[in-house]
């Protein structure tokens, strides 16, 4: 091929290939991903903290375990997982959902508020933690005064659960006796010593979190009901 005919050819696939090369997404660690935070690491999970930018996208990341996240206000978002059609998403403020583990995709925010979310790998996956035997209960929905929880699902060993609590209301310990993460949807409260460490009450905010080494109890200080999503390992 003459040079004359690479130059024509370079002018019209130019275009072409800086367009595949802009999409092509080269995949990196979730932890070199920008929109995502990590916030907690020890040997049960691995937390980020994810916002994404109204119109933007994260970098193609790969997810290496299972993993859950709680999304952190209304979202809509375009999943698209590699060597897949994107899927189109709407999510609202809450939302929990379990995900099977190593594949890459990108996430993009479709919409006009940054896209928050709070996603927590579970380091020993369904391969290390085996079935859901050792929980009494694996689903269905307790309320007593002041607090309701409904159990969402048990994952790779790990029991997934909303709360909610009323204003000043107190959610009891929880009957496991393993590590506990709760995540805020909303505000809440601490009381003090929930992790018999003698610790102070501890404020949180949504899409913060809170790792106890054993089971807690928490309680609502607010004026408003609180809302959070409680992972018992």
């Amino acid at each position: 091929m003459n040079q004359s005919l690479i130059a024509i050819a370079l002018m019209v696939l130019g275009p072409v290939f800086a367009f595949a090369q802009s999409n092509g997404a080269q995949e990196v660690e979730i932890t070199a991903e920008p929109s995502h935070h990590l916030v907690l690491e020890n040997e049960y999970v691995r937390v980020f903290s994810v916002s994404v930018a109204p119109h933007t996208a994260t970098l193609m990341h790969r997810h290496r375990h299972d993993y859950v996240f709680v999304t952190v206000g209304d979202a809509r978002i375009s999943n698209e997982v590699e060597g897949k059609e994107a899927v189109e998403a709407v999510l609202s403020d809450g939302t929990t959902r379990f995900t099977g583990g190593n594949f890459a995709h990108i996430a993009r925010n479709l919409g006009d508020t940054p896209f928050r979310n709070v996603t927590i790998e579970i380091v020993q996956d369904d391969k290390q933690r085996g079935s859901a035997a050792h929980w009494d209960k694996d689903s269905g929905e307790e309320t007593s005064l002041g607090w309701n929880r409904k159990i969402l699902f048990v994952k790779d060993g790990v029991r997934v659960s909303q709360v909610q609590l009323d204003a000043k209301a107190r959610l009891p310990k929880g009957h496991g006796n393993g590590p506990m993460l709760l995540v805020a949807v909303s505000d809440c409260e601490l009381e003090p010593n929930a992790d018999a460490k003698g610790s102070v009450a501890k404020t949180l905010k949504a899409g913060e979190l809170w790792w106890s080494d054993g089971a807690s109890a928490v309680i609502n200080t607010g004026t408003g009901p609180a809302r959070l999503v409680m992972l018992e390992f």
